[in-house]
């Protein structure tokens, strides 16, 4: 093991990707630029509970979404993806509280988890390792020009980040700290 994880801040990673004009994210749990609540991490203290998200203000001609969560900070050079969701239509604008439940009860019809990087189709929560530097967790809602990119439960989830640029219309983003 090293003997120290010092490392640069890695970018924010939304801003590297094409741009596209921006809609809004609201969370009863977390706050934008905040610390993720205790109870929304994956750590003795928590419970991997996924937080309430809403969405308004995309763009017509939105045929679906998809949201994901994703840690840049973590320590290998690809980040760490936390959740993926798909299938979401254009009607639904919100996920409630512990929708992230890996047996996808919480989710609306159609919508499916990929698995994250800890190898759980559902929603991982923050637990960056002891010591480390501030980890920041984006939840971003892509609204996207299609109801289905072509994605299924099987994708993982850095190729369909890559496969939704080329459908994504816009996009909102929230971003949560934790360190321990």
């Amino acid at each position: 093991m090293p003997t120290s994880l010092t490392r640069p801040v890695a970018p924010e990673p939304y801003p590297l990707l094409p741009p596209v004009p921006a809609f809004t994210v609201t969370s009863t749990d977390w706050v934008h630029g905040g610390r993720i609540p205790d109870v929304h991490t994956n750590t003795d203290a928590g419970s991997n509970v996924s937080p309430q998200l809403a969405w308004s203000g995309f763009p017509e001609g939105t045929r679906g979404f998809a949201v994901n969560v994703f840690d840049p900070d973590a320590p290998g050079v690809a980040g760490w993806w936390h959740w993926s969701v798909l299938g979401l239509g254009a009607d639904v604008t919100s996920l409630d509280r512990d929708a992230g439940r890996p047996d996808g009860s919480g989710l609306p019809t159609g919508a499916f988890h990929l698995r994250g990087d800890d190898g759980v189709a559902g929603y991982v929560g923050s637990a960056p390792p002891p010591g480390d530097q501030v980890h920041r967790y984006f939840v971003a809602v892509h609204a996207l020009d299609t109801a289905d990119p072509g994605l299924g439960p099987d994708t993982p989830p850095g190729a369909a980040s890559c496969a939704l640029v080329f459908h994504t219309i816009a996009r909102a983003v929230l971003m949560g700290t934790y360190q321990r």
